[in-house]
């Protein structure tokens, strides 16, 4: 396990990122945290703000209670706030929120009111800042992801298929399109560390075909590579069956029944990495406590596909998957934007 104390060199990684991130003298900043966040975020959050001339305040709330009939694990969605009046409208009223939630408010119910006063929203994702400071947001990722959401925004009809078998078509009209760079300067504007990817959240009835996972894909929420390959039948959005013989697709079974809930098996959101600082491989060098597995989400020509909440399809579950894949072809209107897991264009 790696140490968790703030290092000059960690400091300083934070207060170039908070800089991107348009924070400087003066600026109003909230630190939102949770009694199991990690420490050591709070304190380099707090130290490269004070370098910075930022005027901050750190709020710290209970973690919740455990409901869930399994864990709970990597869903972008901190349900910490519980709707408390006092701590939405604090939210409302700085500029920038920075926000070390153990899960992040990037799905989190009052994000959308306290989005529309204008405060922006950064997420340092619960990594160690070892795996932060590797995957630190670069000002030249910036155009590229730009362009992969202008791409997407443009398009009809994503596929996706694999050497491994898998042939998706997903209807992308008027599908919300976004991503992160890992910073942002917009008003309201959203970006998270870990950053680099570009995704949609298709409509209903949009989603049909086959996804095939082979060896060495990942399941983010359970921190691990696959060893086996599993097969999904995918029918107007859902998975209607999944197909193997093996641990893994037993796991996979398994976790998502365990909610009881039908929209558990919806997919959610479709999209690929950018970032060529995050690394496939990094997963097998690190033990699962020292991570949160978002910098997998982000690896460069990934195709990332999640189960779960899909807001604009008027779906809400507590159970998700995040589950990026090597080897892919993604096209958009017939033309690859990757090819066999590598960016293609002005996008590489």
């Amino acid at each position: 396990m790696l140490q968790e104390i703030p290092e000059g060199k960690w400091v300083a990684s934070f207060r170039r990122v908070l800089t991107l991130n348009g924070i400087g003298q003066g600026t109003a900043v909230a630190i939102i945290a949770e009694s199991q966040s990690r420490p050591v975020l709070m304190q380099l959050c707090a130290l490269a703000l004070y370098d910075l001339g930022a005027e901050f305040s750190t709020i710290v709330l209970p973690t919740p209670e455990q409901t869930a009939i399994v864990p709970v694990k990597s869903t972008g969605a901190s349900n910490a706030i519980a709707g408390k009046r006092h701590v939405i409208e604090a939210l409302k009223r700085v500029e920038v929120v920075v926000d070390v939630t153990v899960e992040g408010l990037l799905h989190a119910e009052e994000w959308s009111e306290i989005e529309e006063s204008g405060a922006r929203l950064f997420v340092i994702c619960n990594e160690h800042p070892e795996i932060l400071e590797r995957t630190e947001p670069q000002a030249a990722l910036g155009p590229k992801v730009d362009l992969g959401i202008e791409m997407l925004r443009d398009a009809s009809e994503m596929r996706v298929t694999s050497a491994a078998g898998t042939d998706l078509i997903i209807d992308i009209r008027d599908s919300p399109c976004g991503g992160t760079p890992g910073f942002t300067t917009s008003k309201g504007g959203v970006a998270h560390w870990p950053g680099g990817l570009c995704l949609c959240f298709p409509g209903q009835n949009t989603i049909n075909g086959k996804i095939v996972m082979a060896p060495g894909d990942m399941n983010l929420t359970f921190k691990s590579y696959l060893n086996n390959s599993i097969g999904f039948q995918i029918e107007d959005d859902f998975v209607r069956a999944i197909e193997g013989d093996s641990l893994d697709a037993d796991l996979f079974r398994e976790y998502l029944a365990a909610w009881d809930d039908p929209i558990a098996y919806g997919l959610s959101h479709v999209g690929w990495g950018m970032n060529p600082r995050a690394r496939w491989e990094s997963m097998a060098l690190y033990d699962k406590r020292d991570m949160q597995a978002t910098e997998f989400r982000a690896w460069s020509g990934n195709f990332l596909w999640s189960t779960g909440s899909n807001q604009y399809a008027g779906r809400f579950t507590l159970g998700h998957f995040d589950l990026p894949m090597r080897g892919c072809t993604i096209s958009l209107d017939g033309t690859p934007v990757v090819i066999d897991g590598v960016l293609q264009g002005d996008l590489a």
